[in-house]
């Protein structure tokens, strides 16, 4: 089953239930319920439950997760990407690393 991903959309509430959709089919095809998920992966069942359904979940679980259903290439990719896009960006950037506490 391919598994969707916008990297270009820029909406966290729909990156978040994209992410959750994910993850639900990704349980669904490990034959996993949400119980036997829990107990691999230590995130108890609501917060699941919360995840799958709103798309909200802590840092350390959605982590659990990444190495429950082996998403390090995903995530790599994902957060591998470029800093910048434009020359501007660049231009910006190299000049807020000489920043010094938000000055």
């Amino acid at each position: 089953m391919k598994y969707s991903f916008d990297i270009f959309d820029k909406n966290p509430e729909r990156l978040a239930k994209i992410l959750a959709e994910n993850a639900r089919k990704r349980r669904l095809d490990k034959g996993l319920s949400r119980r036997s998920l829990s107990e691999r992966t230590g995130i108890p069942e609501p917060t699941l439950e919360r995840f799958e359904t709103k798309g909200k979940i802590s840092l350390e679980a959605f982590l659990k997760l990444v190495v429950e259903f082996d998403w390090f290439d995903e995530m790599s990719a994902i957060l591998g990407r470029s800093k910048f896009s434009t020359g501007e960006e660049l231009e910006t950037i190299n000049k807020n690393q000489r920043r010094q506490r938000g000055r």
